[in-house]
């Protein structure tokens, strides 16, 4: 089992592998997340795995090809557990994320 530091450094150093592309259009992106066991989901809280909600700019930026400069409004709705389906909606600079049932954040941001 890793530590709190050796989790954040894990995370850091091995941030690629927590997610599977299903389906990437123009404006919108399908992703899967893995299972539990990834220890980006023990970043909150180690014994309750939910996804942090920094991780969905470090996505929308590797999704979308974006370079975020300011994060204008971030809500989080609903907690994102692992092996969750999530789709990634974008309109211009703003971002709707939903899971199977419905929408679990929005984001507006700024660009470089």
């Amino acid at each position: 089992m890793l530590a709190l530091g050796e989790i954040s450094y894990y995370i850091l150093m091995n941030y690629d592998d927590f997610y599977e592309v299903l389906e990437q259009l123009e404006n919108t992106v399908k992703i899967r997340l893995c299972g539990n066991e990834h220890p980006i989901f023990k970043a909150h809280f180690p014994t309750q795995p939910i996804l942090p909600g920094f991780v969905h700019f470090d996505l929308i930026e590797k999704l979308f090809s974006l370079d975020i400069q300011t994060i204008k409004k971030a809500k989080f709705i609903e907690m994102i557990l692992p092996n969750e389906e999530l789709r990634y909606e974008r309109k211009e600079n703003s971002f709707k994320v939903f899971n199977a049932q419905k929408e679990v954040a929005n984001f507006s941001i700024q660009t470089i």
